[in-house]
């Protein structure tokens, strides 16, 4: 009975002339190392594969809220969520690379150091005369002296329909008689663009069409109707080129520099194939 068992498992002689053979033992080993290799890479993810957290959303939209005091809108979380893909992309090329070397593989030094590797290999942007002088007027905003406003705002605290609203404005104008609970800001030096951010350019746009010191006025805002008082417009000035021509030669290099150096980096982002919590909606 044993004599016959250990007949059926023996291994034929022409297989163990065939493992004895080393080409085999290297197919076999390399087989191994591909299954361990597959096994690995599932266990810590595809290196070329860029899954978006949803904490990456909730951080974008808290720093957003943080900074503007207001919730970010698609297109404002669009944008941040494109420069966390950005700082992944060059964090893993900077490990591809072997930037972590000797840096404990600090995150935003490795994205600094694969960043300078970018940089490094970019062209200088060149631009004429002309060609800054017609940036210099499609980014006047940034250079021109806005308009600065001091107004006041009854808030009210109590019923704020409209009709009550309006009945509030008429008795703050000495018109008829108005119960409403109300508190006082003062706004000073309250510049544009910065009221336009804040109220909106429906309010903005009543604010300017009132008459300084004059009657109180319902405006519509962003965020609902507001009883204001016009005190006094500070005027604007507009920047001159040729005084502004070193700061806007800088500017100018700043922003071609970092749209050339995101093209760069969006090149190397299409090696990964990136999965948005939008995409799998």
């Amino acid at each position: 009975m044993s004599d016959s068992s250990a007949k059926t498992n023996a291994v034929p002689p022409r297989y163990m002339r065939l493992l004895a053979e080393p080409l085999v033992h290297f197919l076999l080993l390399g087989a191994l190392l591909f299954a361990l290799d597959r096994v690995l890479l599932e266990r810590r993810g595809d290196p070329r594969r860029i899954d978006v957290p949803d904490t990456a959303y909730e951080e974008a939209r808290a720093l957003y809220s943080d900074s503007t005091k207001r919730d970010p809108s698609d297109r404002d979380l669009k944008i941040l969520i494109d420069r966390w893909i950005d700082n992944e992309v060059l964090y893993r090329e900077g490990l591809r690379l072997g930037l972590d070397k000797g840096d404990s593989a600090i995150r935003d030094r490795v994205i600094f150091k694969a960043l300078s590797v970018v940089q490094a290999d970019l062209r200088e942007p060149t631009i004429d005369d002309k060609g800054l002088q017609a940036w210099f007027e499609a980014n006047r905003a940034r250079y021109d002296t806005p308009a600065r406003y001091d107004f006041l705002e009854a808030v009210v605290t109590s019923d704020r329909s409209e009709v009550s609203l309006r009945r509030f404005v008429d008795s703050l104008n000495g018109r008829g008689s108005g119960d409403a609970e109300s508190s006082l800001n003062v706004f000073k030096d309250r510049p544009q663009p910065n009221i336009v951010q804040s109220y909106g350019e429906t309010f903005m746009k009543g604010l300017a069409a009132g008459v300084p010191a004059g009657p109180w006025m319902l405006l519509n805002s962003t965020t609902g109707l507001r009883v204001v008082r016009l005190l006094e417009i500070k005027s604007g000035k507009r920047a001159n080129f040729e005084e502004l021509r070193s700061e806007i030669i800088k500017d100018w290099r700043n922003e071609a520099l970092a749209k050339v150096t995101t093209d760069a980096v969006h090149e190397l982002a299409a090696r990964y194939r990136v999965h948005r919590r939008e995409d799998r909606r």
